[in-house]
This record gives structure tokens, C-alpha cells and sequence, in this order.
């Protein structure tokens, strides 16, 4: 179980995120995505707890709390949809360098 913290400043570290969640409970990770390009944080982040009753007292008390001058959206993690799938999703092609697509009618 993992929750997901957004509207996060810019400035924040994990340090900064586990300890403000550290008040409702024992926390066991801390993830800030950052950009791949950039390498700058992405404005969101991930936070797991020991105990689900922990995250449902942090998500009850942060959500639409004002911290580091933003206001926090916490809510429990979707799971990671597979991005896969119709975008081709890397690897193969074939050889193929036209950038157009052929029919075969």
C-alpha cells in the first residue's frame, strides 16, 4: 500500500516528507520521481507506511493541508497502469525508417 502525495513544492526532500509523515506513523519508504530529462523533481511523490491505519491518518489529516506555501492532494496510490500495449512501447520495428505506413489491401 503506498500514498500518493501531490502538489508537492519543488524544494521538498524525502528527508522533508518523512518527517511530516513520520507523525502519524512509522514510515518505511519515500519516493520523489524526478524528470529523466531534467533530473529536477516532478512535483509529486510516494509514501509507505507500516500500517494501513497510519495512511488513512495521514491521508485524513494532509489532504488539502497547506504545507511548504501549497496545498497537499493525499490520497491512497493507484496502481501503475502498463503503458504498453498501442504505442509500440520500444523494441522491434523491423528495420523500417519511412515514417509513413503501408497498407496491404
Amino acid at each position: 500500500m503506498s500514498i500518493y502525495v501531490g502538489n508537492l513544492s519543488y524544494k521538498v526532500t524525502e528527508a522533508d516528507l518523512s518527517a511530516v509523515f513520520a507523525e502519524y506513523g512509522s514510515v518505511k519508504r519515500v519516493q520523489l520521481p524526478t524528470d529523466r530529462e531534467t533530473g529536477r523533481m516532478r512535483g509529486f511523490g510516494f509514501v509507505e507506511m507500516s500500517e494501513e491505519a497510519e495512511e488513512d491518518a495521514a491521508i485524513e489529516a494532509l489532504d488539502g493541508a497547506e504545507w511548504m506555501g501549497r496545498d497537499l492532494k493525499v490520497n491512497k496510490a493507484k496502481p501503475r497502469e502498463d503503458r504498453g500495449g498501442s504505442f509500440g512501447g520500444g523494441g522491434g520495428g523491423g528495420g523500417r525508417r519511412s515514417g509513413g505506413f503501408s497498407r496491404n489491401y
